[in-house]
């Protein structure tokens, strides 16, 4: 049923002020004001009449509230009936507005009239609200479908608990990504305890798995490399075999322990030894019946003293080889306290005893002073007499040998994972890093992957100490193995591990802690220079065929001690000199040594035209001297005077070309010309200088003798008085060494 718009009449004489519409406008919406000169009461007939409206129950309800909200005032002022009529339309159709004719308005309009915008429709608030765009509601969905997921987020993220694993030492970075923290928020927490930290600097274990607890999660302690290697070495306890004694050769320079070796061994290794000095540590097996010897022969210089220690801490059982001739001498007691410290028996061989002039009671006498006491002098020590070149009691030497190994009951695992000692080391040309290993335990495969000191690497070769290339090595078997990743010192653990991974686990772990031994620490910053002495440095580089000849120099070179020069080894590695060392030299002024090798072919021509001399040598105690002379040559020349006579002087002449001469006598030596001069007035030096010429009776000479007179003018100086002592003196320079 469509609804009709409904029309107020209202007739009637009435006069209204201005002032009374303004006051009209400020009442309630629903209030109308009419003002009538005479009120009549309205029956139910003309109350229907004037509201239009039908009889029903809603329709009667609004007029009569409209009815009950007139007001009527008396008040009759000057105002048209147009103006009357039309504001109580306005008021009247605000008020009888439904809910129908929203819901109408709130479609387009069909007709034109009724989307026109006229006054009336203006003050009626019939205009409808403009209705919001596709783009708009799409975004207000999608910023509501973000909210929820965001809530939704929220609430189903939790706190991960990670497990950590933790080093030794690890930096704040890499514990922040291993914990998926960010680094500001560690630091932070870092600075709450009262510690200032970098994002790169080290923690300790013991501050990281603080740290990893204190954000939530699981610390894990890595083991260290020591541990590791400690279980392997102890989960080795089957099949235990016994195995070859190992003897190290240990004594003086040329008491002849190569010489006995050889003649053990039926070879000549001394003839390819440079001067008939053992350079290396050399070990080779024997046989001696059923059974196997390894022999480790160790240098007797002074400077291989390391060399003794490794040897003599690898050993079972050390020959102390003594000349018969020569008695007990300094690296012979070295190589007894080496022993002594290692706890293993020593066997004392006698060498030389063909010999006329030996004398081995003396050596046995002198042997007692060391705890070596002979068992025909009621000792428990093996003295054997021995001579190299005729080859006699040798074989009574192996047997002592022998006896000596069997007391000691030797036992090895000859299965399972290997280890050994690197016993030398050094690079070849073609083969790159090579190492002698010996066996200790376990069985050493080709294929095998180990980690050896500060390297690691894979066996990718094995060769016999007769040169031949062999598969696998037992105990107490010595072997050059090819495979290195890089070169390693001598006297380091080998250990072969289960696999690449295991290897690299170790090799990075033991890295990692040798680049933090080597930082240095200061309490304060000034006390770094309080004992510094402005000393000359000579800088040298070594290169050498072997690690042990490496290690050997460099210690005999750190060992030269001065008060005014020091040696500074810029570089000590092995292997052939190439052209990065000369560059290197050229740029450090250094001295370049060789010992056992030779510079490639770019070095050499490198090195001849920018004239660096390498110096080349093959005995280390011509390369010891050689360094000591350069260092020599820095120091400063010792300055001594000489002086030759004084003279005083007399009287003051002055002449034209020559300015003012001192006539002198000579009261003690001569006094020559060209010779340095000082003046001595009251017994202070006033001046130092050189005596210009020298007259004596108008005539310029060379010199004058005690007693006579003479004339003496001084370069740059003619401030002479009357008994002044002239002082005639040269100087000479003495060279120092050290």
């Amino acid at each position: 049923m469509e609804n009709k718009k409904t029309k107020l009449t209202i007739s009637g004489g009435l006069k209204k002020s201005f002032k009374d519409i303004n006051d009209q406008k400020n009442q309630g919406k629903k209030t109308v004001i009419i003002n009538r000169q005479s009120i009549k009461s309205a029956g139910k007939s003309n109350y229907a009449k004037v509201s239009g409206y039908k009889t029903s129950s809603n329709n009667f309800k609004k007029v009569s509230n409209f009815k009950t909200n007139f007001k009527v005032n008396n008040s009759n002022l000057g105002i048209s009936d147009f103006e009357k009529r039309k504001l109580a339309e306005q008021r009247a159709t605000k008020r009888f507005k439904n809910e129908d004719d929203k819901d109408k308005k709130s479609k387009l309009g069909t007709k034109k009239r009724d989307i026109k915008l006229t006054v009336s429709r203006a003050l009626s608030d019939e205009i409808e609200t403009r209705e919001r765009s596709l783009a708009s509601v799409k975004r207000a969905r999608q910023k509501e479908l973000k909210n929820v997921n965001k809530e939704d987020n929220k609430e189903n993220q939790k706190p991960i608990k990670r497990n950590i694993n933790i080093p030794e030492a690890i930096t704040v970075r890499e514990l922040a990504n291993k914990m998926a923290e960010q680094s500001s928020n560690v630091i932070k927490h870092l600075f709450g305890m009262g510690v200032t930290v970098t994002i790169n600097q080290t923690l300790a274990a013991d501050t990281a798995e603080y740290l990893v607890k204190e954000f939530g999660h699981n610390p894990i302690r890595e083991e260290k490399a020591e541990e590791i290697i400690k279980k392997i070495k102890d989960s080795r306890t089957e099949n235990l075999k016994n195995r070859a004694p190992i003897i190290t050769v240990m004594g003086h320079v040329d008491h002849g322990k190569t010489s006995v070796l050889d003649v053990l061994r039926s070879a000549d290794v001394v003839s390819g030894e440079f001067g008939g000095i053992t350079q290396h540590i050399g070990a080779y097996q024997i046989k001696s019946g059923d059974n196997k010897l390894t022999f480790i022969d160790t240098p007797g210089h002074a400077a291989f003293t390391e060399m003794r220690a490794r040897g003599s801490k690898i050993t079972d059982v050390v020959v102390l080889v003594v000349a018969a001739d020569d008695g007990i001498k300094p690296q012979t007691v070295e190589a007894i306290n080496h022993a002594k410290a290692a706890k293993v028996p020593i066997i004392v061989a006698i060498n030389k005893c063909d010999l006329p002039n030996k004398n081995i009671s003396k050596i046995k006498n002198e042997m007692m002073k060391y705890e070596l006491v002979s068992e025909d002098l009621s000792g428990d020590t093996l003295f054997v007499e021995v001579s190299a070149t005729k080859k006699t009691n040798l074989d009574k030497l192996k047997d002592s040998i022998v006896l000596q190994s069997e007391l000691l009951d030797l036992k090895a695992s000859f299965t399972g994972i290997a280890e050994g000692v690197v016993i030398e080391s050094k690079i070849d040309k073609g083969k790159g890093p090579v190492s002698t290993i010996l066996v200790s335990n376990g069985l050493l495969k080709k294929g095998d992957f180990f980690v050896c000191g500060n390297t690691w690497g894979k066996v990718r070769a094995m060769i016999g100490h007769d040169g031949k290339m062999i598969d696998q090595a037992k105990p107490s078997t010595p072997v050059e193995i090819l495979g290195m990743n890089s070169s390693v010192n001598a006297g380091a653990d080998f250990l072969v591990t289960e696999n690449e991974e295991k290897a690299k686990e170790i090799y990075e772990f033991r890295s990692q802690n040798s680049g933090q031994k080597n930082k240095l620490f200061a309490k304060d910053k000034a006390t770094l220079f309080e004992k510094g002495v402005n000393k000359k440095e000579l800088n040298i580089i070594i290169k050498s065929d072997v690690q042990g000849s490496s290690e050997a120099i460099k210690n005999a070179i750190n060992k030269i001690d001065h008060n005014e020069v020091k040696p500074n080894i810029i570089l000590s590695d092995i292997g052939m000199i190439n052209e990065t060392d000369v560059n290197l030299a050229k740029a450090s002024n250094a001295i370049l040594i060789g010992f056992n090798v030779k510079p490639n072919r770019e070095a050499k021509k490198i090195a001849e035209e920018q004239k660096i001399d390498i110096k080349y040598f093959n005995i280390i105690y011509e390369t010891i001297d050689f360094v000591e002379k350069n260092l020599s040559g820095l120091l400063d020349p010792e300055i001594k005077e000489k002086v030759l006579g004084s003279a005083e002087v007399k009287k003051i002449f002055k002449v034209t070309n020559a300015g003012k001469i001192a006539g002198s006598k000579v009261t003690d030596g001569e006094i020559r010309s060209k010779s340095k001069a000082r003046i001595i007035r009251d017994g202070t030096v006033v001046y130092e200088g050189e005596i210009a010429s020298l007259f004596r009776e108008k005539n310029s000479v060379k010199e004058v003798k005690n007693g006579f007179e003479c004339g003496i003018s001084i370069k740059d100086f003619i401030d002479f008085k009357e008994k002044d002592v002239i002082e005639s003196y040269v100087s000479e320079k003495i060279e120092r060494t050290i």
